[in-house]
C-alpha cells in the first residue's frame, strides 16, 4: 500500500507543483487583465467624455452663433415702434396702423429674416393669418448694392395737390419701367391703393405710406401684376410695413428643416428630401405651368419688363389651390431701372456685373462698365429649377420629349429682344406639353 503510494506520487507532485504554480501564476494574470480592463474602460471613459464635451461645446458655440445673429437680424420691436411713433405723430398712416399700434390685433409672430434692413415675420390680424414686412430704413432704390438712404417719410411735403402727387408718381414710374404708354393707368392705381381708408381723399399721411411703399420692388410688381394670381394679396400696410396673404406652401419643393437639423444634414441626404416633399407629378406640372405664366406676365407685360433676378427654389411657394406665389419679390426688378444702374457700375471681369443671384451681365473692357443686357433670359434660368423639379417623376410618355424641350430653354441666350420668337416658341412648348397631360385630370382645376 505505501509502496503503490509511492509509486505514484512524482505524477501526484506534478499536479500539485502545476497548482501550486497555477495559484502562483494566476493571482498575477489576473491582476494584469483588471489592469487592461481598467485601462481600457479608462480610455473609452476619456474618449467618450472627450467627444460628450465636444458635442457640448460646438453645440453651444453653434447656438451662441444663431442666437447672435437672431438678435441682430430679428428687430420686429423696434419696426413696429417706429411705425407707431410715426403713426401717431401723423407722419403716416394706412389701414393697418390702427391695430397694430391702438387695438393691438395685428401680432408679429415668427422671425423669417434674412436682411436687417427688410424685417420679415409670419403674423395674425385678427383672424386672418398673413406675412409682415416691415423696412427699419428708407425703402431700397434700385441701387443694385449700394448703400440705403436713412428712413424719412418726408415726400410728398406738406401743401402737396393730388394732381402733383400723380405727377410724382408718373415721373417715378417712368424711371423704373420706363415710358410706357398706359402710365396713367398704373398712376391711378397706386392713387386708389393709396386711399387706405376709401373715404374718397388722399390725405397726407396716406400719401406718405404710399411713396414708401413704391419704392419696394415686391409693392411695383404686385402692382403690375394686379388680378393676377402670381403675388400674395396685400391685406395692409402702415407706413412701409405691409401684410400680405400667407402662402400655404414653401419652398417650391422641398421641407424646411429647424436651422439645428440643417447643419447637420449632409447636402446629397438634403437634395433627396427635397424631392421626397414634393406634391404628385400632376400638380408639380400645374405649379411648374404657373411659374412659366410668371415668366410669360413679367416679359414684356402691361407695363414693361421686368427681370428675375433669383430665381431659386426658395423665392416661390404655393397654395392649398397649387397655384405658384412669388414669396421674396425684392429681386424682380424692372429692367429700364436695371440697366439704368448698371450701365453706371465700374467692373474689371464679368463676374463685377452680377445682381442678386442670377443677372449677369458683360464686362465692356474698353469703358470698365457693365453692359446693360443680362446674359440669360428669365426663362432659361425658370427653366433650369424646374429640371430636378419636374422630370422627377414624370410620366414616361413624355419625360423625353419634356427632358429636351427644358434643356433647349436651358441652353437661350442673348438679349430677350433679340430672340423673342424663339423665347415665345419654347415657353408656349412647354405650356402645351404639360398642360396636355393634366388637363383631363382632376389636378388641373
Amino acid at each position: 500500500m505505501w509502496s503503490a503510494s509511492r509509486s505514484s506520487s512524482p505524477a501526484a507532485g506534478v499536479r500539485c507543483s502545476a497548482s501550486a504554480m497555477a495559484r502562483a501564476v494566476f493571482p498575477g494574470v489576473l491582476c494584469r487583465k483588471l489592469l487592461l480592463i481598467q485601462a481600457r474602460f479608462s480610455y473609452l471613459h476619456m474618449r467618450y467624455l472627450f467627444f460628450s464635451w465636444l458635442v457640448v461645446f460646438v453645440g453651444s458655440w453653434i447656438v451662441y452663433v444663431e442666437y447672435s445673429s437672431y438678435s441682430e437680424l430679428c428687430r420686429g420691436h423696434d419696426c413696429k415702434h417706429s411705425m407707431c411713433v410715426k403713426y401717431r405723430e401723423g407722419v403716416i398712416d394706412g389701414p393697418a396702423c390702427s391695430s397694430l399700434c391702438d387695438k393691438h390685433t395685428l401680432h408679429l409672430g415668427k422671425c423669417f429674416t434674412a436682411k436687417p434692413n427688410c424685417q420679415v415675420y409670419s403674423g395674425s390680424w385678427g383672424d386672418l393669418e398673413g406675412v409682415i414686412k416691415c423696412q427699419l430704413e428708407e425703402a431700397p432704390h434700385y441701387d443694385l448694392g449700394g448703400e440705403i438712404e436713412a428712413a424719412a417719410f418726408s415726400k410728398p411735403s406738406k401743401g402737396t395737390s393730388v394732381e402733383k402727387f400723380r405727377e410724382m408718381i408718373i415721373n417715378h414710374l417712368k424711371t423704373k419701367v420706363g415710358d410706357q404708354a398706359n402710365l396713367a393707368d398704373l398712376a391711378t392705381q397706386v392713387l386708389a391703393t393709396a386711399d387706405a381708408n376709401r373715404d374718397g381723399h388722399i390725405s397726407l399721411p396716406e400719401a406718405r405710406s404710399t411713396w414708401a411703399l413704391l419704392q419696394l420692388n415686391e409693392f411695383l410688381l404686385a402692382l403690375v401684376l394686379q388680378g393676377r394670381e402670381h403675388t400674395p394679396r396685400l391685406l395692409g400696410f402702415c407706413g412701409d410695413l405691409y401684410v400680405v396673404e400667407k402662402v400655404s406652401y414653401s419652398p417650391l419643393y422641398g421641407i424646411s428643416l429647424p436651422w439645428i437639423l440643417e447643419v447637420w444634414v449632409p447636402a446629397g441626404l438634403r437634395r433627396q428630401m427635397d424631392q421626397w416633399f414634393t406634391p404628385s407629378w400632376p400638380l408639380k406640372a400645374k405649379i411648374s405651368i404657373g411659374l412659366l405664366e410668371l415668366v410669360e406676365d413679367v416679359f414684356h407685360g402691361t407695363f414693361g419688363s421686368f427681370l428675375m433676378c433669383d430665381m431659386s427654389a426658395a423665392t416661390f411657394g404655393y397654395n392649398v389651390r397649387h397655384d405658384l406665389k412669388v414669396m421674396d419679390a425684392q429681386f424682380i426688378l424692372p429692367e429700364a431701372a436695371f440697366q439704368d444702374q448698371i450701365r453706371q457700375k465700374r467692373c474689371d471681369v464679368d463676374e463685377d456685373c452680377l445682381y442678386g443671384a442670377d443677372c449677369l451681365t458683360s464686362c465692356d473692357l474698353t469703358k470698365h462698365r457693365c453692359t446693360p443686357e443680362v446674359t440669360r433670359p428669365n426663362l432659361a434660368k425658370a427653366c433650369q429649377i424646374l429640371k430636378d423639379y419636374i422630370l422627377k417623376g414624370a410620366p414616361l410618355d413624355v419625360s423625353e420629349e419634356l427632358e429636351k424641350q427644358l434643356y433647349d430653354c436651358i441652353a437661350l441666350r442673348g438679349s430677350v429682344d433679340l430672340m423673342e420668337m424663339e423665347h415665345s416658341l419654347v415657353l408656349n412648348n412647354l405650356k402645351t406639353l404639360l398642360w396636355k397631360k393634366i388637363s383631363h385630370t382632376k389636378d388641373s382645376r
